[in-house]
């Protein structure tokens, strides 16, 4: 595989610029654990955060966990690229084909401004105990996605840096705890807030060029790595089966299949032969697969080199595309589009 290297940069100004952006990261965890209202946040710590360029493209993230980052880094771009964002917006969703991973996992999303100039996005996402489905925890054993829950499609939460009210009670009524909701989406909300305020001193520091200049290094430096730790696979095929138990409708034995080619062009994923969509709710959505795709290669870098922040530009670039490639859009590892799940109304 090309390992060529993708760009000269000054490797102490960027391991303090990488090391800023992550502090920032972990900063907005560590805030909105500790405010968060229900135990699944605040004890359990099912949350993540992260930091995207003003593309959409993954800045930075905390240790968090791996599925919640990996489909945020997949799916920001066109998220980003589907609105025109003002100060003072915050975008709420968790639908699983934007982006979103299982209805209890809620994302919010914030824009950065400086000098009226947009620099960047705060997201986190964090699992609620309770998205409006009859079953215990929001996780049933169901047929549709209209069983699971609640589906909050990509809607701002905030204007003008004001709470739309209106569109939060529709939310917080189908819930058994609007109140512990309410507290949750609050510790989402500031952790966002917190995350900006540092993005803002940190462009501040050396100007929005500058600024720009070291995330260009960071996704540069990013993805030389990703490109020598691909080196070092042989060129040539590799497949992989295992199967899931059940989906707890009479289907057992649910095989997931890949093939990965390594060559001088780059990595591809082949999941043909994964089972086709099964009755329950195993159905894995496209920014999932993604993630499990991503994730195995940052824990190499960590395993070598410390906490490695791979950019999702990496996971794009012509040298290096690592996104699964699915010869049927309707298997369990990728789901189809068919179900709805329960409105707002």
């Amino acid at each position: 595989m090309n390992t060529q290297q993708t760009g000269s940069f000054n490797s102490v100004e960027l391991g303090l610029f990488s090391s800023r952006i992550a502090a920032i990261c972990e900063e907005m965890g560590a805030l909105l654990g500790r405010v968060a209202f229900s135990p699944n946040i605040r004890d359990r710590l099912d949350y993540s955060c992260a930091l995207f360029n003003r593309h959409g493209h993954l800045l930075g993230q905390a240790t968090h966990i791996p599925v919640h980052l990996g489909s945020m880094a997949f799916a920001m771009v066109d998220l980003v690229e589907s609105r025109e964002w003002h100060t003072g917006d915050m975008l709420i969703l968790n639908d699983p084909y934007k982006g979103g991973t299982h209805l209890p996992d809620i994302t919010l999303v914030a824009p950065v401004f400086v000098s009226d100039q947009l620099v960047g996005f705060c997201a986190n996402r964090a699992h609620h105990a309770d998205i409006g489905s009859d079953a215990p925890g929001s996780m049933p054993v169901s047929r549709a996605l209209a069983e699971e829950g609640i589906l909050i499609p990509p809607t701002l939460l905030m204007r003008n840096s004001e709470m739309d009210e209106n569109f939060l009670q529709s939310i917080l009524r189908g819930l058994t705890s609007p109140d512990t909701s309410r507290g949750d989406f609050n510790a989402q909300v500031a952790a966002n807030l917190l995350g900006a305020g540092r993005l803002q001193e940190l462009v501040a520091v050396g100007g929005q060029a500058e600024f720009e200049q070291q995330e260009s290094n960071l996704q540069s430096w990013a993805q030389s790595l990703v490109l020598q730790s691909l080196a070092c696979i042989p060129d040539g095929e590799y497949q992989f089966e295992d199967f899931l138990d059940d989906d707890g409708y009479g289907h057992s034995d649910i095989p997931v299949k890949v093939r990965i080619s390594v060559g001088s062009d780059g990595v591809e994923l082949d999941f043909s032969g994964t089972a086709e969509q099964v009755e329950g709710n195993l159905n894995c959505p496209m920014p999932v697969t993604a993630a499990a795709v991503g994730q195995p290669e940052k824990q190499t870098r960590a395993a070598g080199h410390g906490v490695v922040r791979i950019a999702e530009q990496a996971f794009r670039s012509p040298i290096c595309e690592a996104r699964p490639a699915c010869s049927r859009r309707q298997t369990v590892a990728c789901r189809s589009t068919g179900n709805t799940a329960r409105s707002l109304d």
